[in-house]
């Protein structure tokens, strides 16, 4: 129980931290659940009813890495947060990558950097998740023949208001 306790004081630390966010975590769905060889995940759901998901690992990760494993994990993704005090990292990681590879070209459209922004690395990884497709959130498992088991079943979906 204790350890439990630390945990999601550790996760609130974390997210602090590394991305600035500050909540209070009413109940976490999934604790350290593997994700890959390397890395793990923690879904958990805080007072003001947001679902967060955070996901890190020894292994270097990119915003395409983090992107898959979410999708597999079954949750679908509303915004990945970017690092604190950079709101903008991902496009300027980018903007970098795509200059590297065509220093020439001075008129970069959006379409141009959809596909660099997936290279930029993002270890951890916070991710506000939408909804939760089948009901169930599922976890890496090697023996498996999908690769994937079911961790937990919890029913979420984020309704947007205006």
């Amino acid at each position: 129980m204790n350890a439990d306790i630390y945990d999601d004081m550790a996760l609130e630390a974390i997210a602090q931290e590394h991305f600035g966010k500050r909540f209070d975590i009413a109940q976490v769905i999934v604790r350290n659940i593997p994700t890959t060889h390397t890395t793990v995940a923690s879904v958990f759901l805080t007072t003001k009813n947001q679902l967060y998901a955070l996901v890190h690992g020894r292994a270097p990760l990119t915003l395409g890495d983090v992107r898959k494993i979410v999708k597999r994990m079954g949750l679908e993704a509303e915004a990945y947060l970017p690092p604190a005090h950079r709101p903008n990292y991902f496009d300027d990681i980018a903007v970098e990558k795509f200059k590297a590879v065509y220093p020439g070209r001075h008129d970069i459209s959006d379409a141009d950097l959809r596909f660099y922004r997936l290279g930029a690395p993002y270890n951890p990884a916070l991710v506000l998740v939408s909804s939760i497709t089948d009901g169930t959130i599922r976890q890496f498992d090697s023996s498996d023949s999908s690769n994937w088991r079911v961790a937990a079943k919890f029913q979420y979906r984020r309704i947007k208001t205006v």
